[in-house]
C-alpha cells in the first residue's frame, strides 16, 4: 500500500478539523498549516510534515487512534503523531519524555510551540489567557530542553 501524499494528508487534516477554530477564533487549519510549514522550514522531511498536519487530530478527537493505525502513513509518521498526542490527565513531564524518545517528534513539537508562542497570536488574547499559555509553552520548552522564546 502506497503512503498518502502530503497533499492528501493536508486535505484529510483540513477536512477533519473543518469548523474548528483556535483560541483566537481563526480556522484551526491555519495552525496546522503553520506547524507543517514550520516542520519543513526546520529541515523536516515528508514524514514530519505529514505529522505536522495531523499532530492534533487524535487529541482533538477529530480522527481516531484506529484511523491512525490503519492509515496509509509511514510507521514513523504514525509514531510522531502518537507521541504528540497528549493523553487525558497526563503530566507534562511524561508527555515531554515521550516526545524526546520518539525520533522526529521534537522537530514537529518545536514548530508547534513556535506557532503557539508567536507574540502576534498571544497578543490577540486577553491578558490572563495569554500569560497562562505563555507560561505553559515556556514550561514545555524547558522540559524539552529547547532554548529561545519561539521553541526554535
Amino acid at each position: 500500500m502506497e503512503n498518502l501524499s502530503l497533499a492528501e494528508v493536508e486535505q484529510i487534516a483540513r477536512r477533519a478539523h473543518e469548523g474548528q477554530v483556535d483560541k483566537n477564533g481563526h480556522p484551526y487549519s491555519e495552525h496546522l498549516a503553520a506547524v507543517a510549514h514550520g516542520a519543513a522550514e526546520r529541515g523536516g522531511g515528508e514524514e514530519q510534515i505529514a505529522a505536522g498536519w495531523l499532530h492534533d487530530a487524535i487529541e482533538d478527537d477529530v480522527l481516531t487512534r484506529e484511523w491512525l493505525a490503519a492509515a496509509a502513513l509511514s510507521d514513523r509518521t504514525k509514531a510522531i503523531v502518537d507521541a504528540l498526542t497528549k493523553r487525558p490527565g497526563e503530566p507534562p513531564e511524561e508527555y515531554a519524555a515521550r516526545i524526546l524518545a520518539t525520533p522526529g517528534a521534537l522537530l514537529v513539537k518545536r514548530a508547534d510551540l513556535a506557532h503557539n508562542s508567536s507574540p502576534a497570536r498571544l497578543a490577540t488574547l486577553d491578558a490572563p489567557t495569554a500569560e497562562r499559555l505563555a507560561a505553559k509553552y515556556r514550561r514545555m520548552r524547558a522540559l524539552l530542553g529547547l532554548e529561545g522564546p519561539d521553541g526554535a
